[in-house]
């Protein structure tokens, strides 16, 4: 099955940078698109909340080439000592400073999106982030840090996606052509995933997924193994911290020699960080774990809260400061950890190696 989502967030992207193409080079072109419908034949409305005039316009024409109607433009201090009026569809954001009327705003808009079913984008900076964050725990915002227009785009594309048969308008041949291709693409590795994947995978859950989330069970063998997964040994426990920092260290090496994009795998470096900071009884702040991601901040919210979805990170309210919240590995994810640590010959009283 091909991925919707993906094909209409590739359509809706296509569709707005092709005035930008047409721009620059100079040609002229009609760029009114086609209302967006939600399944009760409604036209889907944004409600946009920016300090900064310039930004404004920009997220305002974005949302209405997307196909929204405008409910609301304004900013953050006007909306918040205004009338409480009903939100769009789409709710657009852009708060770059951590400000308590700002928090106590994001706050009171993460629980009417909640309730309300709106769907919030918010670009906020990496200074704001971790107060910004703390503040959105029911409406499953997307959060951009510093974001490029092409950021937001994207961020809009995956909201469109969600809405039932959305009209868009006609592509023109080049964009069709582009758009097959990468269809193509996403079908043939669907049916390769499909072909490697007979059944359940040992360790992951019924009905698939990206990541594995249960440890084998007592009786389980591994393909190719004589051998049974006994329930009566001792799970083996994390390693010290300053063995996972040495390993991420050697990783992070890598960048010296090469390009790093080469080597970008932000799940794996969240769970490592996340990993000796256990080991180190320290709480990690969702900035510092965006650092330790090794890709840009909208990237890594991107793949923290995916993995809070899949259970694999738990989210936990800073007792002492309820607009913020910290990051953590699930006790499973903590357990699949060691056990990977272990099966690696780095265990509990494993030393450090002395250059």
């Amino acid at each position: 099955m091909v991925n919707t989502e993906f094909l209409t967030r590739s359509v809706f992207v296509l569709k707005l940078f092709q005035p930008i193409r047409m721009e620059s080079e100079s040609m002229q072109a009609d760029f009114t698109y086609e209302p967006v419908f939600d399944g009760a034949g409604c036209q889907l409305s944004v409600t946009i909340l920016a300090d900064r005039d310039a930004m404004r316009v920009q997220m305002q024409a974005d949302a209405e080439a997307a196909g929204f109607s405008v409910r609301e433009c304004c900013g953050l201090d006007e909306f918040a000592s205004g009338a409480s009026a009903p939100l769009g569809d789409l709710v657009l954001v852009d708060c770059g400073e951590a400000s308590g009327e700002a928090m106590a705003l994001l706050s009171r808009l993460d629980l009417r999106a909640g309730k309300s079913g709106a769907q919030l984008v918010v670009s906020t900076t990496m200074d704001a982030l971790d107060a910004v964050f703390g503040c959105f725990a029911m409406s499953g915002a997307q959060i951009l840090v510093d974001p490029g227009r092409a950021d937001r785009i994207v961020a809009i594309g995956r909201v469109l996606a969600h809405v039932p048969n959305p009209r868009l308008r006609e592509l023109a041949e080049e964009d069709r052509l582009m758009l097959l291709r990468l269809t193509e693409q996403v079908g043939s590795i669907a049916q390769r995933l499909e072909g490697l994947s007979g059944g359940i995978a040992p360790g992951q859950m019924e009905g698939g997924g990206a990541f594995r989330l249960e440890a084998p069970g007592h009786g389980w063998r591994a393909q190719g193994e004589d051998y049974l997964v006994v329930s009566a040994t001792p799970a083996p426990r994390l390693p010290a911290a300053a063995m996972i920092r040495q390993l991420i260290r050697q990783r992070q090496m890598r960048a010296h020699f090469f390009d790093g994009e080469l080597f970008a795998d932000p799940a794996w470096d969240i769970l490592l960080d996340l990993a000796a900071s256990r080991s180190e009884r320290r709480q990690v702040c969702v900035t510092s774990l965006c650092i330790a991601a090794g890709v840009p901040a909208t990237t890594a919210l991107r793949w923290i809260s995916q993995m809070v979805d899949a259970d694999l990170l738990v989210r936990i309210p800073d007792p002492h400061d309820r607009r913020r919240a910290h990051i953590a590995l699930a006790d499973a994810t903590a357990d699949l950890m060691a056990r990977y640590f272990e099966a690696i010959g780095i265990g509990e009283n494993s030393e450090l190696a002395v250059a």
